[in-house]
């Protein structure tokens, strides 16, 4: 990644058999969540003289897990119950068929899966990993725990408890050793880097390592379109960007968009926290405590300001963990004793009133907090890394040769704090003119599409999960395959019908069967219309492209009922038209799912 780094190594005490005390920590994550676990994990392993190894699973080369000997996972889930994407090369090799049953015997593991409550398969990939493993003679060190977000205090409610139980096993498997000691988790913690002044003359550099990476391209901004009605409440945007090079990407594939804070509240923020003086003062990284990770892409020489614009987020709403460490740096008695309160068991309600129920951001925070003075070597400590943004592809590059569209709506909301919210990336995004530079990453997505342009397809994409059924359809039209149907729903016909005018087009050619539900233009009094309300419709007609054609199905959209409600219809449809039994019909449903010929890619 560029980094030239210099690093204080940890050297774990030996047991008594003669091995390093040491385990590895393994992350698959989405939002970042499971990666600050990870570091959390691994912060808890030093308190009691264990060496950690973190590795995300997105680089961790799978088959080396068979020489592991402690391996502690920390697992996000994703939509309506998959394994995040950096999981699935794993999860696929332990699902192979011919391993054999005590290929793991000699592995201990422990796992923390994170998830919502209010989804069906809750925590679902870290319970079949868990599954998985105990069939393949592994030993469980320390039961599963499960982060609950429904949870007032978060995947905190469960991760704290789960902690001491983890430290209590590792404990039993490596006994400390002669002389040492548990340290105490309230006590400071070393900070994961040092800062050091840069010489001013020195020039900063013109490129960064995100600059160097291959999986990414420099676009130039062509089309920042509202495609929503201008009265409308949400704000749809249809961007166009530009490349000077060739790209190649597939129906279905993901553009990594890296955001930056809007340049007044960086300035708001480092006067709060009193580092305004020295914002553009260059200053050089060095990256000390290895089993801590650092944000990608961050350069060795830079300064405060681009830190917190381009690197670590002052915009997100902080968890438990940010308060345990913000304690150490609070002189003011009362604030302190606030904080204290927070902290307590008792004090649980308190601060998820005061920080979760109305989304209150860091930056928020200090401007409360305000005798609290931040040493520039915990920034890392406090605050999560800016993350990059997800979004589909909206484009075939057939179409549109070093293009790529994006259909993006702009995150707008309000708290009981009655503050207008924008969400930091499409904030970042809506300000983006015609001619402006923007990194993008391109990586591969779940969708793969059928070799035989002749199999049919159908695709449900509600408001924006139409995005990646936009790159499938204009896909398939460019070499001339027909048969597709597209569910699209929206709230209202005139309002936000993304690309109305292109599926019209589409079906007048016969290239399209286009369907819509526009759940708000109803009669008064009459149930509203979703897109598995008019699948149920087209039951026969479904039966036929997927039960008797061999089509497929691609879902989309906001991971609530809509997915599920999808699955149901086409179980209806194998019972009523394809005269099969309930039991028969789930079975169909997970064949499509077996032969990759129903793939889902939905959101929470």
């Amino acid at each position: 990644m560029g980094r030239v780094w210099s690093a204080m190594s940890f050297s774990a005490p030996v047991a008594e058999d003669g091995h390093e005390r040491s385990v590895t920590v393994l992350y698959a994550t989405e939002t970042g969540t499971a990666q600050e676990v990870a570091d959390r994990i691994a912060a808890q392993c030093r308190r009691i003289h264990v060496r950690a190894r973190v590795h995300d699973l997105e680089t961790y080369p799978p088959e080396n897990l068979i020489s592991e000997d402690v391996v502690i996972f920390s697992i996000a889930t994703t939509g309506s119950g998959r394994e995040p994407r950096a999981m699935t090369p794993l999860w696929n090799l332990l699902l192979r068929s011919d391993l054999p049953q005590d290929l793991f015997e000699d592995l201990s593991f422990a796992v923390f899966g994170l998830g919502d409550s209010a989804y069906e398969k809750f925590c679902w990939p870290a319970k079949l990993l868990s599954r998985r493993l105990v069939s393949l003679s592994a030993t469980e060190v320390c039961a599963r725990g499960e982060g609950d977000d429904q949870h007032h205090l978060g995947i905190d409610g469960a991760f704290e408890p789960w902690l001491r139980k983890l430290s209590e096993a590792l404990l039993e498997f490596y006994p400390l050793p002669p002389g040492l000691e548990v340290q105490t988790a309230d006590s400071l913690p070393l900070p994961r880097v040092s800062i050091l002044d840069a010489d001013a003359s020195t020039p900063a550099p013109c490129r960064t390592p995100l600059d160097d990476d291959p999986q990414h391209y420099t676009a130039t901004v062509s089309c920042n379109r509202r495609i929503t009605a201008e009265d409308w409440y949400q704000d749809v945007r249809h961007f166009e960007l530009d490349f000077d090079e060739d790209v190649r990407y597939e129906p279905g594939d993901i553009a990594v968009v890296h955001p930056e804070a809007h340049p007044a509240d960086v300035d708001a923020f480092l006067v709060s926290a009193g580092f305004d003086k020295a914002a553009d003062d260059p200053i050089t990284l060095v990256h000390t405590l290895q089993d801590q990770s650092l944000p990608l892409f961050l350069p060795t020489t830079t300064t405060l300001r681009t830190l917190f614009t381009k690197h670590l987020d002052i915009s997100a709403v902080p968890r438990r963990s940010f308060f345990a460490l913000l304690r150490h740096f609070v002189s003011d008695e009362l604030e302190g004793e606030k904080l204290d309160e927070f902290l307590s068991e008792e004090g649980a309600d308190e601060l998820y009133e005061y920080c979760q129920r109305p989304r209150r951001m860091i930056r928020e925070v200090l401007e409360e907090f305000r005798s609290a003075r931040i040493p520039r070597e915990y920034v890392f400590d406090l605050f999560p890394p800016l993350r990059p943004r997800h979004f589909s592809i909206a484009s075939s590059v057939k179409r549109h040769p070093r293009q790529v569209h994006l259909c993006v709506a702009m995150v707008q909301y309000k708290t009981m704090l009655r503050i207008p919210r924008r969400g930091l990336c499409t904030d970042y995004m809506s300000r983006l003119q015609p001619g402006d530079k923007l990194p993008i990453g391109l990586i591969k997505g779940l969708f793969s599409l059928p070799e035989d342009g002749a199999t049919p397809i159908i695709c449900v994409g509600p408001g924006t999960g139409v995005a990646p059924m936009r790159s499938i359809i204009e896909d398939r039209t460019y070499d001339g395959s027909c048969d597709n149907t597209l569910y699209f729903g929206c709230r209202c016909e005139l309002k936000d019908q993304h690309y109305a005018a292109e599926w019209r087009a589409y079906a007048e050619s016969g290239s399209l069967t286009y369907r819509t539900a526009f759940s708000q233009d109803v009669p008064e009094g009459t149930p509203r219309r979703y897109v598995q309300d008019v699948m149920h419709e087209d039951l026969r007609r479904i039966w036929r492209l997927l039960g008797v054609d061999g089509g497929w199905l691609f879902i989309s959209g906001s991971a609530n009922k809509m997915p599920a409600a999808v699955r149901q219809a086409i179980c209806d449809a194998a019972r009523q038209e394809g005269a099969k039994t309930e039991e028969e019909a789930n079975e169909f449903l997970a064949q499509l799912e077996r032969e990759g010929r129903l793939i889902e890619e939905c959101w929470s």
